[in-house]
């Protein structure tokens, strides 16, 4: 098992590098940076075709809409639409995926995780590795440094984000 950023290996026919890894990253921080200034908590994900093509974007929007199922990779995963398949998709987000959206990835057998950053939040990032889905850890420090200001500002709405008390 790898715990490196996923350059190392190309599985599942989603090859990836670099630079067209931070290009989609870019897609998400957007996200995350709207989310921020609507007042919410500044996760940005985004759902790629294994080409690139953006399918769909979002972000955490569960204090700006009161719904706790809205997580950034949900919402983008929603806006993007029906898909025949998700075996080629690429899902980007800004912070490793939590449980709920961790079990999202494996429900529809997404092929490639990129994440923005995982050390504030680990997620399920091992679990899904674990199950043969490619993970890049960017190691952003742009996304590590956007949520620690958040967390710093709002810690209880962080926690709940998260399921702590």
């Amino acid at each position: 098992m790898s715990s490196g950023t996923g350059f190392e290996k190309a599985e599942r026919g989603v090859s990836m590098d670099l630079e067209r890894s931070l290009l989609m990253l870019k897609t998400a921080i957007e996200e995350a940076r709207t989310g921020q200034a609507e007042g919410g908590i500044p996760i940005g994900a985004a759902l790629f075709q294994a080409n690139g093509t953006l399918l769909g974007r979002g972000r955490n929007r569960r204090v700006q809409l009161g719904d706790p199922a809205l997580h950034a990779e949900t919402d983008a995963f929603r806006r993007a639409g029906r898909q025949r398949s998700y075996r080629d998709k690429i899902l980007v987000t800004t912070l490793a995926p939590c449980w709920y959206c961790s079990g999202l990835v494996r429900q529809f057998r997404i092929a490639t995780v990129i994440v923005g950053e995982s050390r504030s939040f680990g997620g399920g990032l091992v679990w899904l590795r674990e199950h043969g889905v490619e993970v890049i850890d960017l190691q952003s420090e742009e996304c590590s440094a956007m949520l620690a200001e958040f967390v710093a500002a709002h810690p209880a709405v962080w926690k709940e984000d998260i399921g702590e008390e």
